[in-house]
Protein backbone atom coordinates (compact mmCIF):
# COMPACT_ATOMS: atom_id res chain seq x y z
CA UNK A 1 0.00 0.00 0.00
CA UNK A 2 1.25 3.47 -1.18
CA UNK A 3 0.96 6.26 0.90
CA UNK A 4 -1.18 9.07 -1.54
CA UNK A 5 1.38 12.03 -0.52
CA UNK A 6 4.95 11.44 -2.01
CA UNK A 7 7.54 11.65 0.94
CA UNK A 8 11.06 13.14 0.19
CA UNK A 9 13.01 11.39 3.59
CA UNK A 10 15.86 13.63 2.66
CA UNK A 11 14.82 16.49 3.98
CA UNK A 12 14.90 14.65 7.54
CA UNK A 13 17.51 15.63 9.72
CA UNK A 14 19.64 18.96 9.86
CA UNK A 15 17.07 21.19 11.06
CA UNK A 16 17.24 24.68 11.74
CA UNK A 17 18.09 26.80 14.88
CA UNK A 18 16.38 29.89 16.02
CA UNK A 19 16.72 32.70 18.88
CA UNK A 20 14.03 32.88 20.71
CA UNK A 21 13.88 36.30 22.58
CA UNK A 22 12.62 35.62 26.40
CA UNK A 23 12.66 37.75 29.55
CA UNK A 24 14.96 36.13 31.41
CA UNK A 25 16.86 37.78 34.74
CA UNK A 26 19.92 36.40 33.27
CA UNK A 27 21.99 37.39 29.60
CA UNK A 28 21.52 33.76 28.18
CA UNK A 29 20.81 32.92 24.50
CA UNK A 30 17.98 30.67 23.82
CA UNK A 31 17.53 28.54 20.82
CA UNK A 32 14.77 26.60 19.16
CA UNK A 33 15.33 23.59 17.15
CA UNK A 34 12.56 23.89 14.76
CA UNK A 35 11.47 20.39 13.96
CA UNK A 36 8.61 20.89 11.87
CA UNK A 37 11.22 21.58 9.13
CA UNK A 38 11.79 17.70 8.46
CA UNK A 39 9.62 16.58 5.80
CA UNK A 40 9.19 20.25 5.03
CA UNK A 41 6.26 21.20 2.73
CA UNK A 42 4.01 18.02 3.15
CA UNK A 43 0.95 18.91 4.54
CA UNK A 44 -0.20 19.23 8.18
CA UNK A 45 2.48 21.33 9.57
CA UNK A 46 5.52 19.19 7.93
CA UNK A 47 6.83 16.91 10.05
CA UNK A 48 7.80 16.44 13.84
CA UNK A 49 10.67 15.53 15.74
CA UNK A 50 9.17 12.02 15.60
CA UNK A 51 9.86 11.93 11.92
CA UNK A 52 13.76 11.08 13.09
CA UNK A 53 12.57 8.17 14.51
CA UNK A 54 10.58 6.96 12.06
CA UNK A 55 13.40 6.97 9.69
CA UNK A 56 15.75 5.59 11.92
CA UNK A 57 13.42 2.62 13.50
CA UNK A 58 12.21 1.73 9.88
CA UNK A 59 15.90 1.49 8.44
CA UNK A 60 17.12 -0.27 11.45
CA UNK A 61 14.15 -3.05 11.27
CA UNK A 62 15.12 -3.36 6.92
CA UNK A 63 18.75 -3.57 8.02
CA UNK A 64 18.15 -6.21 10.29
CA UNK A 65 15.58 -8.32 7.79
CA UNK A 66 12.97 -7.69 10.19
CA UNK A 67 10.15 -6.56 7.44
CA UNK A 68 9.06 -8.65 4.45
CA UNK A 69 6.29 -7.24 1.74
CA UNK A 70 3.46 -8.36 3.81
CA UNK A 71 4.20 -7.07 7.13
CA UNK A 72 1.60 -5.52 8.74
CA UNK A 73 3.58 -2.36 10.80
CA UNK A 74 1.62 -1.77 13.98
CA UNK A 75 2.47 0.96 16.49
CA UNK A 76 0.73 2.56 19.69
CA UNK A 77 0.77 7.09 19.70
CA UNK A 78 -0.34 10.19 20.84
CA UNK A 79 -0.14 11.07 17.12
CA UNK A 80 2.99 12.37 16.14
CA UNK A 81 5.11 9.09 15.91
CA UNK A 82 2.29 7.32 14.77
CA UNK A 83 1.70 10.09 11.61
CA UNK A 84 5.54 9.92 10.87
CA UNK A 85 5.50 6.03 10.43
CA UNK A 86 2.56 6.06 8.50
CA UNK A 87 3.77 8.47 6.27
CA UNK A 88 7.18 7.10 5.70
CA UNK A 89 6.09 3.48 5.89
CA UNK A 90 3.36 3.72 3.38
CA UNK A 91 5.78 5.37 1.17
CA UNK A 92 7.76 2.98 1.62
CA UNK A 93 5.35 -0.07 0.65
CA UNK A 94 4.33 -1.36 3.78
CA UNK A 95 0.24 -1.38 5.26
CA UNK A 96 0.62 0.50 8.70
CA UNK A 97 -2.45 0.11 11.31
CA UNK A 98 -1.93 3.15 14.01
CA UNK A 99 -3.75 2.56 17.73
CA UNK A 100 -4.46 6.13 18.98
CA UNK A 101 -6.49 7.91 21.98
CA UNK A 102 -9.22 9.30 20.09
CA UNK A 103 -8.99 12.51 21.72
CA UNK A 104 -5.64 13.01 19.67
CA UNK A 105 -5.32 16.04 17.46
CA UNK A 106 -7.42 16.44 14.69
CA UNK A 107 -4.26 17.66 12.56
CA UNK A 108 -2.38 14.04 13.68
CA UNK A 109 -5.48 12.30 12.89
CA UNK A 110 -5.59 13.58 9.09
CA UNK A 111 -1.81 13.01 8.62
CA UNK A 112 -2.02 9.24 9.22
CA UNK A 113 -5.30 8.78 7.31
CA UNK A 114 -3.67 10.77 4.43
CA UNK A 115 -0.97 8.48 4.10
CA UNK A 116 -3.09 5.51 3.95
CA UNK A 117 -2.61 3.80 7.46
CA UNK A 118 -5.63 2.24 9.10
CA UNK A 119 -6.52 3.63 12.54
CA UNK A 120 -7.64 1.88 15.88
CA UNK A 121 -8.90 4.47 18.56
CA UNK A 122 -9.23 3.86 22.34
CA UNK A 123 -11.00 6.37 24.15
CA UNK A 124 -9.20 8.99 25.43
CA UNK A 125 -10.12 9.65 29.39
CA UNK A 126 -9.09 5.31 29.48
CA UNK A 127 -5.64 7.41 29.96
CA UNK A 128 -2.31 6.03 27.57
CA UNK A 129 -1.49 2.86 28.86
CA UNK A 130 -5.05 1.73 27.33
CA UNK A 131 -3.38 2.43 23.86
CA UNK A 132 -0.57 0.53 24.82
CA UNK A 133 -2.25 -2.59 26.15
CA UNK A 134 -4.97 -2.53 23.08
CA UNK A 135 -1.96 -2.73 20.72
CA UNK A 136 -0.73 -5.46 22.45
CA UNK A 137 -4.20 -7.22 22.08
CA UNK A 138 -4.28 -7.19 18.66
CA UNK A 139 -0.55 -8.25 17.90
CA UNK A 140 -1.37 -11.32 20.41
CA UNK A 141 -4.74 -11.72 18.10
CA UNK A 142 -2.38 -12.48 15.22
CA UNK A 143 1.97 -12.44 15.70
CA UNK A 144 3.03 -13.50 12.46
CA UNK A 145 0.80 -10.59 10.98
CA UNK A 146 1.87 -7.79 12.54
CA UNK A 147 5.73 -6.18 13.76
CA UNK A 148 5.56 -3.35 15.87
CA UNK A 149 8.67 -0.93 15.95
CA UNK A 150 7.88 -0.12 19.09
CA UNK A 151 9.24 3.47 20.21
CA UNK A 152 9.21 2.92 23.77
CA UNK A 153 11.65 0.27 23.46
CA UNK A 154 13.82 0.44 20.47
CA UNK A 155 17.03 1.10 20.52
CA UNK A 156 17.02 2.65 17.36
CA UNK A 157 15.29 5.88 19.13
CA UNK A 158 17.60 7.22 20.83
CA UNK A 159 20.13 5.99 18.80
CA UNK A 160 18.56 8.26 16.09
CA UNK A 161 19.03 11.22 18.37
CA UNK A 162 22.22 10.54 19.34
CA UNK A 163 23.66 9.99 15.73
CA UNK A 164 21.70 13.05 14.42
CA UNK A 165 20.55 15.40 16.97
CA UNK A 166 23.24 15.89 19.05
CA UNK A 167 26.07 16.66 16.36
CA UNK A 168 23.59 19.04 14.78
CA UNK A 169 23.15 20.83 17.97
CA UNK A 170 27.08 20.95 19.18
CA UNK A 171 28.27 22.03 15.66
CA UNK A 172 25.45 24.84 15.23
CA UNK A 173 26.38 26.49 18.15
CA UNK A 174 30.10 25.46 17.30
CA UNK A 175 30.20 23.89 20.52
CA UNK A 176 28.82 26.20 22.58
CA UNK A 177 25.55 24.88 23.79
CA UNK A 178 25.53 24.58 27.74
CA UNK A 179 22.37 23.06 28.20
CA UNK A 180 19.98 21.15 26.61
CA UNK A 181 16.26 20.57 27.08
CA UNK A 182 13.44 18.07 25.64
CA UNK A 183 10.48 16.86 26.75
CA UNK A 184 10.12 13.52 28.17
CA UNK A 185 7.05 11.00 25.60
CA UNK A 186 9.35 7.90 25.09
CA UNK A 187 12.40 9.32 26.52
CA UNK A 188 13.95 9.09 23.15
CA UNK A 189 14.74 12.73 22.41
CA UNK A 190 16.30 13.39 25.70
CA UNK A 191 17.56 10.26 26.67
CA UNK A 192 19.46 9.91 22.71
CA UNK A 193 20.66 13.53 22.78
CA UNK A 194 22.00 14.06 26.13
CA UNK A 195 24.10 10.80 25.66
CA UNK A 196 25.52 12.73 22.15
CA UNK A 197 26.32 16.02 23.70
CA UNK A 198 27.79 14.79 26.85
CA UNK A 199 30.01 12.13 24.76
CA UNK A 200 31.08 15.56 23.24
CA UNK A 201 31.41 17.79 26.29
CA UNK A 202 30.54 16.66 30.23
CA UNK A 203 29.55 19.54 31.03
CA UNK A 204 26.59 20.28 28.96
CA UNK A 205 23.38 20.77 31.48
CA UNK A 206 20.67 18.35 30.18
CA UNK A 207 17.53 19.06 31.18
CA UNK A 208 14.02 16.62 30.81
CA UNK A 209 10.56 17.85 32.00
CA UNK A 210 7.31 15.67 32.65
CA UNK A 211 3.82 16.60 32.68
CA UNK A 212 2.98 17.56 36.35
CA UNK A 213 -0.29 15.70 36.59
CA UNK A 214 -2.00 12.48 35.04
CA UNK A 215 -4.56 14.23 33.42
CA UNK A 216 -2.85 16.27 31.41
CA UNK A 217 -2.90 18.15 28.07
CA UNK A 218 0.92 18.36 27.06
CA UNK A 219 0.48 16.71 23.72
CA UNK A 220 3.27 13.70 23.19
CA UNK A 221 4.39 13.50 26.79
CA UNK A 222 3.95 10.42 29.12
CA UNK A 223 3.05 11.18 33.31
CA UNK A 224 5.87 9.43 35.06
CA UNK A 225 5.89 11.24 38.43
CA UNK A 226 3.65 8.85 40.41
CA UNK A 227 1.52 5.63 40.14
CA UNK A 228 1.88 2.36 38.03
CA UNK A 229 2.31 3.76 34.89
CA UNK A 230 3.97 2.11 31.94
CA UNK A 231 7.93 3.31 32.07
CA UNK A 232 9.72 3.09 28.28
CA UNK A 233 12.44 0.96 28.86
CA UNK A 234 15.01 3.54 26.90
CA UNK A 235 14.54 6.63 28.82
CA UNK A 236 17.95 6.45 30.94
CA UNK A 237 17.32 9.09 33.21
CA UNK A 238 21.14 8.64 34.44
CA UNK A 239 21.44 11.15 31.62
CA UNK A 240 19.73 13.94 33.07
CA UNK A 241 21.11 16.49 35.15
CA UNK A 242 18.00 17.83 35.83
CA UNK A 243 14.29 17.01 36.06
CA UNK A 244 11.36 19.16 35.89
CA UNK A 245 7.31 18.68 35.77
CA UNK A 246 5.04 21.40 33.71
CA UNK A 247 1.89 22.29 34.74
CA UNK A 248 -0.43 22.28 31.54
CA UNK A 249 -1.88 25.56 31.87
CA UNK A 250 1.90 27.03 31.85
CA UNK A 251 2.63 24.78 28.58
CA UNK A 252 -0.18 26.66 26.81
CA UNK A 253 0.35 30.44 28.16
CA UNK A 254 4.06 30.03 27.22
CA UNK A 255 3.29 28.58 23.54
CA UNK A 256 0.88 31.59 23.33
CA UNK A 257 3.86 33.80 24.49
CA UNK A 258 5.84 33.12 21.36
CA UNK A 259 2.86 33.46 18.87
CA UNK A 260 2.38 36.49 20.77
CA UNK A 261 6.01 37.91 20.97
CA UNK A 262 7.02 37.40 17.01
CA UNK A 263 3.65 38.56 15.71
CA UNK A 264 5.51 41.93 14.87
CA UNK A 265 8.99 40.79 14.92
CA UNK A 266 11.53 39.13 13.21
CA UNK A 267 12.56 35.54 14.07
CA UNK A 268 16.45 35.04 14.08
CA UNK A 269 18.08 31.92 12.32
CA UNK A 270 21.39 31.16 13.75
CA UNK A 271 21.64 27.94 11.61
CA UNK A 272 19.64 27.15 8.50
CA UNK A 273 20.46 23.49 8.43
CA UNK A 274 19.90 22.10 5.35
CA UNK A 275 17.82 24.21 4.12
CA UNK A 276 17.75 27.56 2.06
CA UNK A 277 17.31 30.62 4.88
CA UNK A 278 14.64 31.53 2.04
CA UNK A 279 12.54 28.27 2.46
CA UNK A 280 13.12 28.72 6.70
CA UNK A 281 11.66 31.71 6.28
CA UNK A 282 8.70 30.69 4.48
CA UNK A 283 7.73 27.87 6.96
CA UNK A 284 8.47 29.58 10.44
CA UNK A 285 5.04 31.00 10.29
CA UNK A 286 1.90 29.89 9.59
CA UNK A 287 -0.51 32.70 8.70
CA UNK A 288 2.18 34.54 9.44
CA UNK A 289 2.25 33.78 12.81
CA UNK A 290 4.93 31.80 14.93
CA UNK A 291 2.88 28.65 16.19
CA UNK A 292 4.25 25.99 18.24
CA UNK A 293 2.71 22.72 20.11
CA UNK A 294 2.32 22.30 23.44
CA UNK A 295 5.15 20.60 24.26
CA UNK A 296 7.36 23.17 23.19
CA UNK A 297 5.94 25.76 25.36
CA UNK A 298 6.25 23.71 27.79
CA UNK A 299 10.23 23.58 27.03
CA UNK A 300 9.77 27.40 27.49
CA UNK A 301 8.14 27.19 30.62
CA UNK A 302 11.46 25.08 31.87
CA UNK A 303 13.67 28.08 30.72
CA UNK A 304 11.89 30.38 32.60
CA UNK A 305 12.10 27.57 35.66
CA UNK A 306 15.76 27.39 35.51
CA UNK A 307 16.71 30.70 35.08
CA UNK A 308 14.04 31.77 38.28
CA UNK A 309 16.33 28.86 40.27
CA UNK A 310 19.30 30.61 39.29
CA UNK A 311 20.32 27.97 36.87
CA UNK A 312 21.08 29.53 33.94
CA UNK A 313 23.98 32.62 33.78
CA UNK A 314 24.79 35.10 31.15
CA UNK A 315 26.72 34.06 28.57
CA UNK A 316 24.77 30.12 28.72
CA UNK A 317 23.43 29.37 25.43
CA UNK A 318 20.17 27.08 25.57
CA UNK A 319 18.86 24.81 23.01
CA UNK A 320 15.43 23.58 23.47
CA UNK A 321 13.29 21.62 20.79
CA UNK A 322 10.48 23.10 18.93
CA UNK A 323 8.87 19.50 18.47
CA UNK A 324 5.91 20.56 16.32
CA UNK A 325 3.87 23.19 14.75
CA UNK A 326 0.68 24.54 16.69
CA UNK A 327 -2.01 24.65 14.10
CA UNK A 328 -1.96 20.49 14.74
CA UNK A 329 -4.18 21.32 17.47
CA UNK A 330 -6.40 23.64 16.61
CA UNK A 331 -9.15 21.21 17.40
CA UNK A 332 -8.61 20.59 21.12
CA UNK A 333 -10.65 23.10 23.35
CA UNK A 334 -8.11 24.15 25.33
CA UNK A 335 -6.35 25.55 21.82
CA UNK A 336 -9.14 27.91 21.55
CA UNK A 337 -7.29 30.63 23.96
CA UNK A 338 -3.96 30.55 22.34
CA UNK A 339 -5.66 31.75 19.15
CA UNK A 340 -7.46 34.79 21.09
CA UNK A 341 -6.00 37.96 21.25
Amino acid sequence: MAGSVAIDESTIFETPLVELVLDLECDATVLGKVEWFNLVGTPHGGGSVKSRIAKGMLDAAEDAGELDPDTVLIEPTSGNTGSEIARLATARGYEVEIVMPDNSAGGKIEAVRDAGATIEFVPGDLGYDAVLDRCEEIIAAAPERYHRLNQYENPANPGTHERTTAPEIYEATDGAVSHFIAGVGTGGTVTGTGRGLHHRDESIAVSGFEPAEPLHAIDGLKYLKSGNHYHPGIYDERVLDEKRYVDTQDAYDRARELRSRYQHRMISCVDSGQHDPTVVRDHLRVDDQFLVGTSSGAGVQVVYDLDAAGALDDGDVVVLMLCDRGDKYADIPLWAAYFDD
